[in-house]
């Protein structure tokens, strides 16, 4: 597993943490059953305080990204169909409120087109 932070980001470092692990879990780079390092031990090796890896670490299992199995540790998990199910719910929200908004699909494509890059740093 390779992380890079950097400082002059605009995303806060735990969101880079989280960012960065999500994206290898889902390409395959991080398969599924990887164990990942200890809180403890990837801030050590970031440079980061144990809090701000912990943080990202629940944004991840609350995304259902790993899963943590007490004091066996914490693992990538086979999340993408859970995954995808809470995208795809979202995105009906999304769609729901964006009608009852009086919004064309139009704006509302572009609305989340920019959001997409304000996260992704397009």
């Amino acid at each position: 597993m390779s992380l890079k932070i950097r400082i002059d980001d605009s995303a806060p470092p735990y969101e880079q943490v989280r960012a960065q692990i999500s994206e290898q879990a889902r390409s395959g780079a991080l398969p599924v059953g990887y164990r990942l390092p200890t809180v403890r031990g990837l801030a050590e090796s970031l440079g980061l305080a144990v809090n701000t890896v912990a943080k990202a670490y629940r944004a991840l299992e609350a995304d259902g990204v790993i899963e943590t199995r007490g004091r066996h540790g914490t693992y990538v998990a086979a999340a993408g169909s859970a995954a995808e199910r809470e995208l795809a719910a979202a995105a009906q929200a999304y769609a729901e409120r964006a009608r009852r908004l009086g919004l064309t699909e139009d704006a509302a494509l572009a609305a989340v087109r920019d959001a997409l890059r304000a996260v992704h740093g397009g």
